[in-house]
């Protein structure tokens, strides 16, 4: 047997699926959040734009500005709801780690007990949980309390604006490919509108499943199902409305 170094070892760590992930993880949170973002879009714009074709009096152009605003309406709402959701989280973040700083000035002693005690509880020996608090405390202090007391990384928070961008973006282009497929002639245009959806979330089914590791099966189901059910119930509701509307 080939006794590995712990160059080797290390190295084996690093390429490991494990590892990867979870280097990874950050990196692709936003393209899930831009999934989601997308998948939103098609649901709610399709949605608006099938429940107007179904009124027996509407009119291809009142269809089309239908989805426009739909289109603006809601990818303004997702930018909106995210810019003030992430702002939340920021101010939060950026409090709680002022906070750490400042108990850290004012008894150190005590803050070096408390992330001894946060190892410890994690299965470490007391000398060894000590240890390794005073070592990772030399090094960065506040990261090392952030990281193990709060959950959050002392040299990076969140960019409301990037978050707000990105939602707004992904829920716009998603938005889009039902919005086209209503605009085409009318005989066409409900069936053109149920393959364009079906086909997109599909796709995007698909992406997000495998984005968190989970069966793609199960998610393009759950996600055609919703949405299908989506279409279904506000066409009805337009035909119903919209036949008994001068």
């Amino acid at each position: 047997m080939v006794k590995l170094t712990q160059q080797d070892l290390d190295a084996q760590v690093v390429a490991s699926e494990e590892f990867q992930k979870t280097q990874m993880a950050n990196k692709l949170n936003w393209l899930r959040a831009g999934v989601l973002g997308a998948n939103d879009g098609i649901m709610s714009t399709s949605g608006i734009v099938m429940g107007i074709a179904g009124s027996p009096n509407a009119t291809s152009a009142q269809i089309i500005l239908a989805g426009v605003a739909a289109l603006v309406a809601g990818s303004i709402s997702m930018a909106g709801g995210e810019y003030t959701s992430v702002s939340a989280q920021r101010d939060s973040e950026i409090a709680a780690l002022a906070k750490e700083s400042q108990e850290l000035k004012d008894n150190p002693e005590a803050e070096l007990r408390e992330l001894t005690f946060f190892y410890e509880q994690k299965g470490l020996s007391f000398e060894l949980a000590q240890k390794v608090a005073k070592e990772l405390t030399d090094k960065d202090a506040l990261r090392a309390h952030a990281e193990a007391e709060l959950g959050i990384d002392s040299e990076e928070q969140v960019s409301p604006t990037s978050a707000a961008m990105s939602s707004f973006v992904a829920f716009a282009g998603g938005s889009i490919l039902p919005l086209l497929a209503i605009s085409m002639a009318p005989p066409i245009r409900i069936w053109l509108t149920l393959a364009a959806v079906v086909l997109s979330l599909t796709v995007t089914g698909y992406v997000g499943a495998k984005i968190g590791g989970a069966r793609p099966g199960r998610a393009i189901v759950r996600n055609l199902l919703v949405s299908l059910a989506t279409m279904g119930i506000t066409y009805g509701i337009g035909h119903l409305v919209g036949s008994n509307v001068a």
